[in-house]
């Protein structure tokens, strides 16, 4: 449960957790800015996804201290040694804060500890306000390659 009168600063603790009918309400209502908005889809589609994906989703709410402030979803199919970025949204109030880098740290982390992982991938719509720049800045090339009209960035390990 969120802590009502909690104060969200650059410094507070992130973390990942998962989306319980006791924070689904809270995970749903998040949105990213109104300019974003093309970039990726609502989290009630990708928890819709996600549930028609079991075998592969593995989806967490990005939480500040108490607070849930985004979401993000993993491909996970260790059966080809395959790790995809699927989803990442941080609400656009708590945007700029440093979450969405602390965000992709934690999943790094976690994917490290999958069979065979060797790269993390992700891909994004082209176009300004696009976030390339944030995932370049975080070490993800891209591939040369296009999936869907979005261009596929790898971070090795």
């Amino acid at each position: 449960m969120t802590e009502k009168n909690e104060i969200i600063h650059k410094d507070s603790e992130v973390s990942l957790r998962e989306v319980t009918r006791d924070n689904l309400d809270e995970v749903l209502r998040l949105k990213v800015a109104e300019a974003q908005s093309k970039f990726v889809a609502p989290n009630s589609t990708s928890i819709a996804q996600a549930h028609f994906y079991p075998e592969e989703a593995w989806f967490r709410a990005i939480y500040a201290g108490e607070t849930p402030i985004g979401f993000l979803m993993l491909s996970d199919d260790p059966k080809k040694a395959e790790y995809f970025l699927w989803r990442l949204m941080v609400d656009g109030k708590y945007q700029g804060m440093g979450f969405g880098r602390h965000a992709i740290t934690l999943l790094v982390a976690h994917v490290k500890t999958r069979p065979n992982a060797t790269k993390l991938l992700t891909s994004c719509v082209p176009g300004e306000g696009s976030p390339f720049e944030f995932y370049n800045t975080l070490g993800f090339e891209p591939t040369g390659e296009v999936d869907d009209g979005e261009d596929v960035m790898e971070l090795i390990f």
